[in-house]
């Protein structure tokens, strides 16, 4: 299918909504009345418009307090992403990137953006030195390495900026480094007002007793490409792609490189055009496939994490959970992928194969962050365990062998009821195998 508006250029979407301009001042609320160091942290789900949101902030502030402005990203294409979205602010600013190695132009500048790692690396071999930094804003704030610039901004106001509130390392718990927590609109409220396309989910039960958990807290790559790679998991996949996605823009999240390309060959065979991407193709390879997929209606692109930020396809109709995670950000993440609206798409689906909807709740479900933020340890520990999961897993005929007992009337059979039908009558339990 083709959609309109896919082209908007970020210039030209300055216009702020009134939740945005609510959140705005709340922060700048906050600003005024806390210490000039105060961390803040600030909720907004994906696709809310938190980079327009924080380069509001930026404009705002650099036009009140004669001090300077640094944004700190992870990942080079957020830096890109984001030095364009404030220069269509009319904030004029300078991306530090690996090239850069002194800022001899600082006083052209009133406000800089970097990526993490090279900030660091040029701040310790003191070839770089920002001064009169009075904000620091944090983007996807979640990820643990920006921790370590936090001791070269003492002085600074910081604000972080996520839409999970949920530490990457739960031994390194978001409330130890931010004050506060400002949550924005939600998931819900998004859709109904328009703003965010509604996932409707399709969830096929998964047994997952095989995955292993890994030091991060998440399944581990080897065992999700055992379960996920061999063929009646393929087929399953290929199964529920035909069944609620034949003919729409897909794209596949696997946990493992290997997965992806068991997928790539899986979907080959059977006719679809489909292509593969992970962190081993070269910026020339990953800008071919993007354009590949952006323009092709039907496309499928199978991936591993590369894509769950950074990333922004608004005509993707379809997101296909190849995995399992224990990671209610990358949960997010991956289903955001495919919540952009536009004029023609006020839905998207997401094919869950992993249990994920199970275990954090459906993506639009109201979710308590303040609750997160202040006790994670918690919220962790009370997700719904895979056992647990399994336990209401419910056989579902298919049309195929349904149709072979086309005269039998009733083919469901509860055990658990009939096991407490029997006790109820003082049977022995062997009578309801009988």
């Amino acid at each position: 299918m083709l959609y309109k508006d896919a082209e908007i250029e970020i210039e030209d979407r300055k216009e702020l909504y009134a939740y945005q301009k609510g959140d705005i001042d709340a922060i700048f609320d906050r600003m005024a009345n806390s210490a000039p160091n105060y961390h803040l942290l600030y909720q907004l789900p994906t696709g809310g418009g938190k980079t327009v949101i924080f380069s509001e902030i930026v404009r705002r502030y650099l036009a009140d307090h004669n001090k300077k402005v640094v944004v700190l990203t992870h990942r080079i294409e957020l830096c890109k992403q984001t030095s364009k979205m404030l220069k269509g602010f009319g904030v004029k600013n300078k991306v530090i990137n690996s090239k850069i190695k002194k800022l001899q132009d600082q006083e052209e500048y009133s406000c800089f953006v970097a990526m993490v790692e090279t900030l660091k690396n040029r701040l310790n071999d003191e070839l770089l030195e920002i001064e009169d930094v009075g904000l620091v804003i944090i983007d996807e704030a979640h990820y643990n390495s920006f921790r370590k610039l936090f001791g070269s901004f003492k002085n600074s106001f910081i604000l972080g900026v996520t839409a999970t509130p949920l530490s990457s390392n739960i031994k390194m718990p978001m409330n130890e480094n931010y004050n506060e927590l400002i949550v924005g609109d939600t998931i819900s409220s998004l859709i109904d007002s328009g703003f965010l396309a509604k996932a409707i989910t399709y969830s096929y039960d998964v047994g997952l007793t095989s995955l292993k958990v890994g030091i991060n807290g998440d399944y581990t790559v080897k065992s999700s490409d055992d379960l996920y790679s061999n063929m009646v998991m393929q087929e399953k996949l290929l199964h529920a792609y035909t069944e609620k996605s034949l003919g729409k823009k897909t794209l596949i999240f696997n946990n493992g490189i290997n997965t992806s390309l068991y997928v790539y060959e899986t979907f080959k065979e059977a006719g679809y055009d489909i292509r593969h991407l992970d962190n081993t193709n070269n910026p020339e390879e990953r800008k071919e496939i993007l354009a590949w997929f952006k323009h092709t209606p039907d496309a499928i692109l199978t991936s591993v994490g590369i894509l769950t930020t950074g990333f922004d396809e608004p005509t993707v109709e379809t997101i296909i959970l190849n995995r399992a995670t224990k990671s209610l950000t990358l949960y997010f993440q991956m289903i955001g992928r495919g919540s952009r609206k536009l004029e023609n798409k006020d839905t998207f689906s997401v094919i869950d194969l992993g249990n994920n909807a199970a275990r954090f709740g459906l993506w639009s479900e109201p979710v308590n962050w303040q609750h997160i933020f202040k006790s994670p340890e918690f919220y962790l520990e009370n997700l719904r365990a895979d056992a647990e999961i399994e336990l209401h897993f419910k056989y579902q005929m298919s049309p195929e062998l349904r149709a072979k007992f086309a005269n039998t009337p009733v083919v469901t059979f509860d055990v658990d009821e009939e096991h407490r039908i029997a006790i109820s009558q003082n049977l022995r339990s062997k009578v309801v195998l009988d």
